[in-house]
């Protein structure tokens, strides 16, 4: 046969397979392929009470014990809370009272004297003085935290206020800024500038100013004489100090936010800080995940905090009533397993033991009244149909004179 006789075979061949294809009924049956018909393989296990039973008691004991070893360790750690939202309003200007609301937790069993406070006005600013005991030495690392409550850091829109490029260091100019996250604190119209750094989240930066705790004279209850140092270095994330950079802006080109007084005069920068240098900045821009959290401020990693009466001045600028939230300061240990946290423990130990009662039930009730494997009594997709049955010893399908 010739070349053309053969191509045109060929071409006769492909249109009747064409035609064919266009004959057949179009379907919309997934292909018969394993993964489309579901017979890939899969493990079914079949759940018998000699295979669930052990496996509730298991659960409940290994459980049990790692709650119990978690809510020792929290047991450990000493600490001492004072919540002093009320100071401005509820604490005295000459000599001290009692703080209404704290707790403490000391290894010590000696009395425990309550902390006390006052406050100054100096020029318009409100100092407040925590007094308080440590009634036996705390372990180094020791911590300070600022405590507040009520607070949403975690609103979906707060959290996305803010720029990365700006905080990486970039001089994002304002046409860039503007409409972006960080609205309505990207730029300031008016004088047609940027906020930096911009957003909600810098703009409500907590601005109490934390002092070191001042040892107070046992004799001369009032009169300090040393610090307990501790320092600011290091309470950041090192994933944060490589985010955060110093700024290419320079302080003509920007604005501080307007909750900034601290850093600005006449709403306008003293001079553009550093936020790579400031750690409580990185602090507070990591967003807490639930309404009442505590944030690191200082810290003292290589000497424990001596037993005796120490004082706190605390710059008092952060308003926590506006939103009916609370704000605390807070000086703990920690352990190998964290800060002070029964919540997992107690969760822990929850679990296990309701493990360990439903087993306890499920071995009764099997035991007592076992239920044969693969019953079909128990089956109640027919139970609408009378059960028609007769137990003759033949099968009545065939009929009566079947064999």
């Amino acid at each position: 046969m010739s070349q053309d006789g053969v191509t045109r075979a060929e071409s006769i061949e492909e249109q009747r397979t064409r035609d064919d294809d266009d004959k057949k009924p179009k379907t919309r049956r997934p292909a018969n392929t394993a993964f489309r018909q579901q017979r890939l393989k899969a493990w079914q296990p079949i759940l018998t009470p000699k295979s669930v039973l052990p496996l509730f008691f298991i659960v409940g004991v290994i459980f049990a014990p790692i709650g119990g070893v978690l809510l020792w360790a929290s047991s450990l750690v000493q600490e001492i809370s004072i919540d002093y939202s009320d100071c401005a309003t509820l604490a005295p200007t000459n000599g001290y009272d009692f703080v209404p609301r704290y707790s403490a937790t000391f290894k010590s069993s000696k009395p425990f004297t309550p902390p006390s406070w006052r406050k100054s006005n100096d020029s318009g600013a409100i100092t407040c003085r925590l007094l308080f005991e440590i009634p036996n030495e705390l372990p180094a690392p020791v911590f300070m935290y600022y405590r507040l409550t009520n607070f949403y850091q975690n609103h979906r829109r707060y959290v996305a206020s803010l720029d990365l490029n700006q905080l990486k260091g970039d001089a994002v100019s304002y046409n860039t800024i503007k409409g972006g996250p960080c609205d309505p604190l990207a730029v300031n119209t008016t004088a047609h500038k940027v906020y930096y750094p911009c957003g909600l989240i810098a703009n409500s930066f907590f601005n109490d100013t934390i002092m070191q705790p001042l040892v107070q004279d046992p004799n001369e209850t009032g009169n300090e004489t040393t610090f307990y140092e501790m320092t600011k270095k290091g309470i950041a994330w090192d994933s944060d100090k490589e985010l955060i950079k110093q700024t290419k802006y320079t302080s003509d080109q920007v604005l501080p936010p307007p909750n900034w007084a601290w850093a600005s005069q006449d709403g306008v920068y003293k001079s553009i800080p550093n936020l790579h240098e400031n750690e409580d900045f990185m602090v507070w821009m990591r967003t807490a995940g639930l309404p009442s959290f505590s944030k690191l401020s200082r810290r003292n990693d290589t000497h424990g905090m001596p037993a005796g009466t120490y004082a706190i001045d605390i710059g008092d600028n952060f308003n926590v009533t506006k939103y009916a939230g609370t704000k605390s300061i807070l000086i703990s240990t920690r352990t190998v397993l964290g800060g002070k946290n029964p919540f997992m423990g107690i969760a822990y130990i929850v679990v296990g033991g309701i493990c360990v009662l439903l087993g306890a039930l499920f071995t009764v009730a099997h035991l007592v009244r076992p239920r044969k494997l693969g019953d079909h009594t128990y089956l109640t997709w027919d139970s609408n149909q009378p059960n028609t049955a007769v137990a003759t010893g033949r099968d009545d399908r065939y009929g009566s004179n079947a064999p």
